[in-house]
């Protein structure tokens, strides 16, 4: 999820403490519980830090080991000692497991989105995204934000409000998931340009009546395009390059970076005065008729790279620094 809806999490979770009678009972539990709810649902994102070393570096390890299992028993140990210093009149047992929660929380609400995690990291360094809610989810942050304006305000004691609070988003998990399923079994049926060993992969849109969707042919071919309103429509068809350039751009730290996170790669080839220049994008992510997350690597004529970059950048931004890189 995006960082607002994380805070949210952590601050509707703080609220949910207060149903603990053990942290409700101190004078200042209730802090403490804030506190600890606020930093568990924040700490997995820590690896932000990495954008200081490189894009390559933040993007590979990006929800990488900080979400795994180790990580979680890491930041909640971390987070409830500097709390019992800070407040040690406070159950340090029960701090933790607010804080255990909001951790575990950040993770799984990660594990719904089509980014997704390496969670169950040291079993599996596989990405596992599940695809049934948008990275930011309007219902989500604004049933977080009704309850809070709620309880804020007087109308209804914490104990009432934050248990409604999260029985409802649990119906939605519940839901959201029955209709991923649904139209995932139901999709391929409909749609009339489909071909034998066609894959198809539905990705959650902040619209709940629209998903995007991606169909993955044998022949390196992608079409992407939405279900809306019961109906399969293609946007667009894409074809990957098959090319000398493509297979040296994979040394390359910055597309190696792109290959680990993402199941749809796509490479595209320019030939320039200078040698090539070898574009891949990332299928999931089309916005405003553009890819905007890529690697993009500049060779010579003998495939030796001279620049590359990896990131979030719209075409014109793209092309303008390839330029200036290139003279």
């Amino acid at each position: 999820m995006d960082s607002g809806t994380h805070l949210a999490f952590g601050l509707g979770l703080g609220g949910l403490a207060l149903i603990d009678p053990v942290i409700a009972s101190e004078p200042y539990g209730p802090l403490a519980a804030f506190i600890g709810t606020i930093a568990g649902s924040q700490a997995p994102d820590m690896d932000t830090l990495l954008k200081l070393k490189s894009n390559a570096d933040y993007i590979k390890n990006h929800r990488g080991l900080s979400h795994s299992f180790p990580a979680v028993a890491c930041w909640t140990v971390l987070i409830t000692l500097a709390l019992s210093l800070a407040f040690p009149g406070v159950s340090w047992w029960h701090l933790g497991l607010w804080v255990l929660l909001a951790v575990l929380v950040h993770v799984l609400s990660d594990l719904f989105n089509s980014y997704g995690t390496q969670a169950f990291r040291p079993v599996t360094r596989k990405w596992v995204a599940w695809n049934v809610i948008h990275i930011f989810d309007p219902f989500i942050f604004g049933a977080h934000l009704a309850a809070l304006l709620v309880w804020v305000i007087g109308w209804a004691r914490p104990n009432v409000v934050f248990p409604a609070l999260y029985g409802l988003l649990a119906l939605y998990y519940a839901w959201r998931s029955a209709v991923y399923r649904r139209l995932c079994a139901r999709i391929p049926s409909c749609d009339p340009e489909r071909r034998e060993g066609d894959q198809y992969t539905l990705l959650p849109t902040v619209n709940l009546r629209r998903w995007n969707l991606v169909r993955q042919s044998a022949d390196c071919t992608f079409a992407i395009g939405e279900w809306d309103h019961g109906a399969v429509h293609w946007i667009e068809h894409t074809k990957c390059d098959i090319h000398p350039a493509v297979e040296a751009s994979k040394k390359n730290k910055d597309v190696q970076a792109l290959l680990a996170v993402t199941p749809f790669p796509c490479a595209h080839v320019k030939e320039q005065a200078w040698g090539y220049e070898v574009r891949w994008i990332d299928i999931r992510y089309r916005h405003r008729k553009q890819y905007p997350f890529v690697a993009t690597v500049m060779m010579d004529a003998s495939y030796k790279a001279i620049q590359s970059y990896v990131g979030w950048m719209s075409d014109e931004r793209l092309e303008k620094r390839l330029r200036m890189n290139a003279y």
